[in-house]
């Protein structure tokens, strides 16, 4: 009996295909798109978390400079991050996890934790019992500044890069970010309320399933050898984020949860073909450098026809 079937009421969020689709056309790509959050559905269940959890813990074991970084003196911000997770998903998800005392057991994985192990950063413990990775910001007279983090999972983006920058800093490549973004984006991390979570989502193309992406936006992904027969090897990476302000130490907790499908769930999901047509027409609207950004400037009518053909019922 696999994790999935021991643990039925874990695996909601990948029953049907696209468990978030920020291409439906009910938002702009490369806008904020904040809404607000309910904090019951903060961390969300992941009928994969067995395998997932195994790829993280391999990660922070065999790629730990690159996966995890922590400035000094930040461990009591990590410790309340972990204490909210774990506060969160044993209330939440308590067929998945069980708490005796400090020792938090992943049933699925069969792995215990002792959440008072002063030798490992909470942060690191927090990343091997959920499946978001778990950023922490901190306000500077720069602006919030990234001070502790766990990413397994990051979506072209180099940790070892960007950690310790500003705002500014770690959205500098994005297109739009200073002309139109940096003064609303600064202004929600100064603004924020402890009982104002929000969330996002945003999508991208990926020409492979890994979870693992963390080469810089500047070095080509390998896409496909036949550019003009995608559907089988070309796959939606949607990133779902939270942000919150931790009541005790005020600093912003920053989540991130992938969800990645294959063009070929298109054809399982009952809306398939609108949101096929829709992501399409996404895909067209974007400029030069937003194709840049997002790695498809020579992929981009390659994509779109595969996707126009899906549309079509093809």
């Amino acid at each position: 009996m696999n994790a999935a079937e021991k643990f039925p009421d874990a695996v909601t969020d990948d029953a049907i295909p696209f468990a978030h689709t920020p291409f439906d056309g009910s938002r702009k790509a490369f806008a904020v798109g904040l809404a607000p959050l309910d904090l019951d559905a903060w961390i969300e269940p992941d009928r994969q978390i067995a395998a997932r959890l195994a790829e993280r813990a391999a990660l922070l074991r065999d790629k730990r400079d690159v996966v995890l970084r922590e400035e000094p003196g930040t461990r009591t911000s990590q410790r309340e991050a972990l204490e909210l997770v774990v506060a969160h998903v044993t209330r939440r998800y308590p067929e998945i996890y069980r708490l005796e005392g400090r020792q938090l057991t992943v049933l699925p994985t069969g792995r215990s934790f002792d959440l008072d192990d002063a030798s490992e950063a909470p942060l690191a413990l927090a990343g091997q019992i959920v499946t978001d990775d778990l950023l922490i910001l901190t306000p500077s007279p720069a602006g919030y500044r990234l001070v502790a983090a766990v990413l397994c999972f990051p979506s072209s983006w180099s940790l070892a890069q960007r950690f310790g920058q500003t705002l500014d800093g770690l959205h500098e490549s994005v297109p739009g970010y200073q002309s139109k973004l940096a003064r609303v984006m600064n202004r929600i991390f100064e603004n924020l309320k402890v009982d104002q979570p929000v969330w996002r989502v945003n999508w991208s193309i990926y020409p492979d399933a890994q979870l693992h992406h963390s080469e810089s936006k500047e070095r080509p992904r390998h896409w496909f050898e036949d550019p003009a027969n995608l559907a089988p090897e070309a796959f939606v990476r949607v990133e779902r984020q939270t942000l919150r302000r931790m009541p005790e130490s005020g600093d912003m907790l920053f989540t991130v949860r992938i969800h990645v499908d294959p063009f070929d769930a298109f054809r399982r999901h009952p809306e398939g073909r609108i949101l096929a047509a829709s992501l399409r027409e996404q895909i067209l609207g974007l400029d030069a450098d937003q194709l840049a950004y997002k790695a498809m400037t020579e992929h981009r009518d390659a994509i779109a026809a595969v996707l126009e053909g899906i549309a079509r019922g093809e």
